[in-house]
């Protein structure tokens, strides 16, 4: 994975975005101008590790000292492992469309054929089954979206597939470390998203100390793509340092308490 800083840098703290499976800079496009207008924004993007360990291990001793994380699907998984890693340099996160839990033996059995077919030159029959256009809200837009996540699966093309699927399949089970993570976090997902659904969603964000929930109407699997502006002004609040009400009276609680 490597490391491309988008912006200069700025008083506030840097950023670091990381895009989702088969996806590049684009995922984030409608966010990074107006996210990276007062703080640096770094962009890690696709290398060649086959597990969110080792891509972790190769990019966390080249990130700032100090950062705030925003990441999509399976780059949310690699966030995650980052937290993991240098927990004292990351001071919020937020997880949009995220699974912290392992894929399942079957289904990542079925997904072996996957492997073959984008080799042979079906990289986008392939992309639909991962991510078929039911993930997303049915739109007028929807059609678009989707022709921008096969033009990013081209462009990174079957190589990248495989690895991505690799650490897709072989993502560890995240909760323990979520339960210690002691940093104002932000769970978005899309009310019409079939892959990792609200309820999903729900318990990624109760595990957390510091959690709290965003639902995005009309929106799916890509929120920040399909409802760009709804997601861009709840980042832009998150990392300006404003809670929302629910975490606020977390805080609260938890300083009660200890």
């Amino acid at each position: 994975m490597n490391v491309l800083v988008l912006s200069e840098p700025a008083a506030n703290e840097p950023l670091v975005l990381i895009p989702g499976f088969m996806a590049d800079a684009r995922s984030f496009m409608p966010q990074l101008a107006q996210l990276g207008a007062d703080r640096p924004v770094i962009l890690l993007t696709p290398g060649l590790g086959d597990t969110v360990e080792k891509i972790a291990a190769e990019v966390a001793p080249h990130l700032p000292p100090r950062f705030a994380l925003v990441a999509h699907g399976l780059g949310g998984n690699i966030a995650i492992e980052i937290l993991r890693k240098r927990p004292e340099a990351v001071t919020r996160v937020a997880l949009i469309a995220t699974d912290p839990l392992p894929e399942s033996p079957q289904l990542a059995a079925e997904q072996e054929a996957l492997l073959v077919a984008a080799k042979t030159g079906h990289l986008q029959a392939c992309m639909a089954q991962m991510l078929p256009l039911t993930a997303l809200h049915d739109a007028p837009w929807r059609d678009e979206v989707m022709a921008l996540v096969m033009d990013m699966a081209d462009n990174l093309g079957p190589t990248q597939f495989r690895r991505h699927l690799r650490v897709l399949q072989r993502r560890p089970d995240q909760q323990k470390t979520l339960r210690k993570v002691h940093v104002p976090t932000m769970i978005i997902a899309g009310e019409s998203d079939t892959l990792v659904p609200r309820r999903r969603a729900e318990f990624l964000a109760a595990m957390m100390p510091q959690g709290c929930l965003e639902i995005i109407a009309e929106a799916g699997h890509l929120p920040q793509l399909e409802q760009p502006e709804a997601v861009t002004k709840v980042l832009k609040t998150f990392l300006a340092g404003r809670l929302p009400t629910l975490m606020l009276r977390q805080t609260a609680r938890s300083a009660l308490t200890h």
